[in-house]
């Protein structure tokens, strides 16, 4: 008789955010496991090429000027994704139900047709560009808990969740800072750069590392999700 896998039936005890650098994401600010910030800004575009020769050189000049006024570090991604308008097509479809006129209605769904024919065969695909701008209080200078406060943490907790808050919203302002500087960089070069909310957040993460489920499963609103604190 073949002897029982013991794992069999066993739901898996770790989770993917283990595998995550992210402890937390709230107040429009990544948590890092290791205690440092992020924030992270969505970039506006230019078409750099349509621009004249002065102009060109303007925003290359102020780019530079930008560079050189950092005195910390920055992170530029650029994310390539295939251009979604399933919900648009939605909405299409359910207009299309509601019409009374056969011809208009037979023309929307031609029309739907084809983009979705235009979709599969270009692979259109859509960008969008971010900073990510970190805030680490260790290399910024600032004090860090000795040794006699953390057992102080260990007799008095509820001053060390005090203590923890209040730090958080000390570095949050300093990341903010930076944000607001970076921010005026962008607008100097004819750049708009708006940093991410709370669902913004989650959603980036959450379609950046679930691309295929994102598809599919979309994410709930913050607001709407039932959390026991």
């Amino acid at each position: 008789m073949p002897s029982k896998n013991p794992m069999s039936g066993k739901k898996p005890t770790i989770s993917t955010q283990s595998f995550l650098d992210i402890y937390e994401i709230r107040d429009n600010t990544v948590v890092m496991k290791d205690g440092t910030l992020r924030s992270v800004l969505l970039v506006s575009s230019i078409n750099f090429s349509l621009k004249s020769e002065e102009e060109q050189n303007a925003i290359i000049q102020a780019y530079v000027q930008f560079l050189n006024s950092l005195d910390h570090p920055m992170q530029i991604v650029v994310q390539s994704r295939k251009l979604d308008i399933d919900r648009y097509l939605d909405n299409l479809k359910d207009l299309e139900k509601k019409q009374s006129n056969e011809l208009l209605k037979a023309q929307m769904a031609d029309y739907r047709n084809y983009i979705n024919e235009l979709l599969e065969m270009a692979e259109i695909m859509t960008k969008r560009f971010y900073i990510i701008v970190p805030y680490d209080a260790k290399a910024d200078g600032k004090k860090q808990k000795g040794f006699g406060s953390s057992i102080s943490a260990v007799f008095r907790p509820a001053a060390a969740v005090a203590l923890s808050h209040r730090k958080f919203e000390e570095d949050r302002i300093e990341l903010f800072k930076r944000v607001d500087l970076i921010a005026e960089g962008m607008q100097a070069m004819g750049i708009k750069a708006v940093p991410l909310d709370t669902q913004s957040l989650i959603e980036l993460y959450y379609n950046s590392y679930n691309i295929e489920i994102a598809k599919q499963e979309k994410m709930t609103e913050v607001a709407k999700l039932n959390i026991e604190e």
